[in-house]
């Protein structure tokens, strides 16, 4: 089926790109290149035509090419199912980032109604060994894949929670003004809970009605404690109970911020973190191809797909097999790697682009094969 897919793409003075202007298709992408060149940099690019601050969770003054520091931009064009957009992002020095969505200025969120974007980047692969953080932000991602209005949820809870643990330092003690933050975390929190219990929902059922090379993953969320996390009365119950609790720790110690992602390879029955690294990576990459079937299901076509040096972590097998499904889905997924060997499965399936840099500047090459 036709997926999303960009059919330009421009990043001016963006990271280690001065000036680069792309032509492309609806075919996965693969690009390689040295390491430091600049690749991973353009899957960064691309992941900014979606909410938030792209892979690398970079704030927008980072963004900019040193040393000039003249701000930077990033436009593309984007093909979907239904209608073309015209996308534009940027910010100048000092600034934050802006968004113009077909010539017109827009909100950060309305990118998500158009734009379905899902990366896997190597800094993930330690997601089911470190901090229950790190796997909130995963699962809120997925669950604004499906759900665009998920991020202005999450936004209406941490303001409202900012301000309760601002009454808990202060160590205030008026149950009036408790209570009103805690009914306005409690509603969005709600939203929260049911946004992210349905995503798990999606998944689950994309992976059982799926023939794949990667291993299935039994998927739960943990908390928050003593509460419903889809009830808001529950929740601003629990919240108002552990007043007390949290005043003595000058923080809010219960609710949706402080759920857990737990996940059990299937086949084993082991949970995902006692399992080897190279388990832990399939697993991952299970669950983003779960989360594309799911999408392309959903609303008709698959995402983006940003898949940074996804191919040197599978043996031969396993990468073809990666390739194989990507091209059945129908998405273009950019796809980083250090040699071009390592897409050579391919073949005429994907558009090919080299990255090298001289003098801290990256330029791109198209290849006509790996």
């Amino acid at each position: 089926m036709p997926g999303l897919s960009l059919t330009e793409l421009t990043l001016s003075q963006f990271r280690s790109h001065e000036r680069t202007r792309l032509a492309l298709d609806g075919r996965p992408v693969a690009v390689f290149g040295a390491n430091g060149a600049g690749k991973t940099n353009l899957l960064e690019a691309v992941s900014l035509m979606s909410p938030g601050r792209g892979l690398r969770r970079a704030g927008a003054e980072d963004l900019a090419r040193a040393p000039g520091q003249l701000g930077w931009k990033v436009g593309a064009v984007l093909a979907g199912p239904v209608a073309v957009h015209e996308i534009e992002t940027w910010a100048e020095p000092g600034g934050t980032r802006q968004v113009r969505l077909d010539g017109k200025a827009a909100a950060q969120v309305a990118l998500a109604r158009i734009a379905r974007i899902l990366w896997l980047v190597p800094s993930m692969d330690r997601l089911w060994i470190e901090g229950a953080e790190g796997r909130r932000r995963f699962l809120d991602r997925i669950a604004l894949s499906f759900e665009p209005g998920h991020a202005e949820a999450a936004l209406a809870y941490e303001k409202a929670m900012r301000e309760r643990n601002r009454l808990l330092k202060d160590e205030v003690r008026d149950p009036h003004w408790f209570g009103a933050l805690e009914a306005q975390m409690a509603e969005a929190g709600a939203v929260l809970g049911a946004n992210r219990r349905a995503a798990l929902a999606r998944l689950d059922a994309a992976q059982a009605e799926a023939e794949t090379a990667f291993p299935a993953a039994a998927l739960a969320l943990a908390g928050p404690e003593g509460a419903d996390p889809e009830d808001p009365e529950s929740l601003a119950g629990a919240l108002a109970a552990g007043r007390g609790r949290d005043m003595a720790a000058g923080r809010t110690l219960a609710g949706p911020h402080r759920a857990d992602l737990e996940a059990v390879f299937t086949a084993k029955g082991v949970a995902a973190r006692h399992c080897s690294t190279g388990e832990q990576k399939a697993l991952l990459i299970a669950l983003i191809l779960a989360n594309a079937r799911a999408l392309a299901q959903d609303f008709g076509a698959p995402p983006l797909l940003l898949l940074d040096e996804v191919a040197a972590h599978l043996d031969a097998g396993r990468r073809a097999a990666l390739f194989d499904e990507i091209c059945a889905l129908g998405a273009q997924a950019w796809m980083t790697g250090t040699g071009a060997e390592l897409f050579s499965d391919l073949g005429g399936r994907a558009q090919y682009l080299e990255v090298a840099e001289t003098g801290g500047t990256s330029r791109i090459e198209r290849r006509d094969s790996p």
